[in-house]
């Protein structure tokens, strides 16, 4: 048997190779029905019909209110199909969005709470859409780590922040990459004084606002009012967080964990590097797996093991060979991939 750490997709993971995701692969139809029964009830077009849609539309697809719930059955309906005689799960943990997937597949939310805070948290963000999200790399295409490179773009974001009318900061660790979060003028500022990469970055993220940043503190009320702290539950799987913070099963304060959950989450940097850094280090799993829906989120989780020098791994060559070595990272968004784990 294996040991394995999963990682649970945030925001912008479903996309048009994932249309259908959940007819294909949602182990539970009683259970995603349940799910569009809360979505109908709330005035919203289900899950189901949004999956099933002819054609995907960025503009729907993408919004907080679907995309969120989208996200979260698909990573959730992944985390079932894992085969458990085959593979022991030893930790789970998420990027951003993905840390209400992760609560719920350590056991800390039910399936049908889990999917009561991330729908919650979707749509009162997506109400307020307040600020906006940019990326921006600082490793190159060999990904051998540039601590210097970060920390002078970190300056930028830090000068810039600092300026009248300007709102600038790392909404998330990302990997090779930093997710940015601010108001316009911060955002603009940013892209006018980076350099130009790959015709690509800075890359504006669609339907994103400033995720992790204090300019969400009115989201974070608005979630801790309508979401009870009686939601949560005892985790039952070791349950890694956004500050790269441990909690154990049977020995969480869950009044602490509803307040990071509704609080610092959503308000302060979400360190997904440091959250991968702990999840190798204290587990040393043999595989990691990221659950669907996509695949983007496997680079940002090689990368964040280089950064930690893992195993001695110190760039995109040297992860490869480990990876054709012993297939230790898995996305189960791949179905070569998948069919090894479910």
């Amino acid at each position: 048997m294996k040991t394995a750490v999963v990682i649970c997709p945030g925001r912008g993971t479903y996309n048009k190779d994932e249309l259908g995701y959940l007819s294909r692969h949602f182990p539970n139809s009683q259970m995603l029905a349940g799910f569009d029964a809360r979505r109908h009830e709330a005035g919203q077009e289900s899950l189901s019909e949004l999956d099933g849609a002819e054609r995907f539309s960025l503009a729907k697809h993408t919004r907080g209110d679907n995309a969120s719930g989208l996200i979260f059955a698909a990573t959730l309906g992944d985390f079932m199909a894992i085969d458990r005689d085959a593979i022991d799960i030893v930790a789970v943990t998420g990027n951003s969005m993905g840390w209400y997937s992760a609560l719920t597949c350590a056991g800390a939310l039910s399936p049908q709470n889990g999917f009561t805070i991330a729908n919650t948290m979707g749509t009162l963000m997506q109400e307020a859409l307040i600020g906006g999200q940019l990326v921006y790399p600082f490793l190159g295409d060999d990904w051998r780590p540039s601590l210097a490179r970060r920390d002078a773009l970190l300056a930028m974001v830090e000068t810039i922040d600092q300026r009248e009318g300007h709102i600038l900061r790392l909404s998330i660790a990302l990997g090779g990459m930093l997710v940015l979060a601010g108001n316009e003028a911060g955002l603009s500022q940013f892209e006018a004084e980076a350099e130009p990469l790959d015709g690509r970055f800075p890359m504006r993220l669609g339907n994103h606002a400033a995720f992790h940043t204090s300019l969400q503190e009115p989201v974070a009320r608005k979630g801790r009012s309508a979401l009870s702290p009686a939601l949560f539950a005892q985790p039952t799987l070791p349950l890694i967080d956004g500050r790269g913070a441990i909690w154990w099963p049977h020995a969480s304060d869950l009044a602490a964990l509803w307040d990071y959950t509704l609080g610092h989450q959503v308000t302060e940097t979400y360190d997904f590097t440091r959250a991968i850094e702990v999840a190798a280090r204290e587990f040393a799993p043999d595989l990691f797996i990221v659950t669907g829906p996509g695949t983007t989120l496997g680079g940002a989780v090689a990368q964040s093991l280089i950064l930690a020098n893992w195993r001695g791994m110190g760039s995109k060559e040297e992860f490869r060979a480990a990876q054709a070595h012993s297939g230790l990272l898995v996305a189960m968004g791949i179905e070569d991939q998948r069919s090894g784990v479910t």
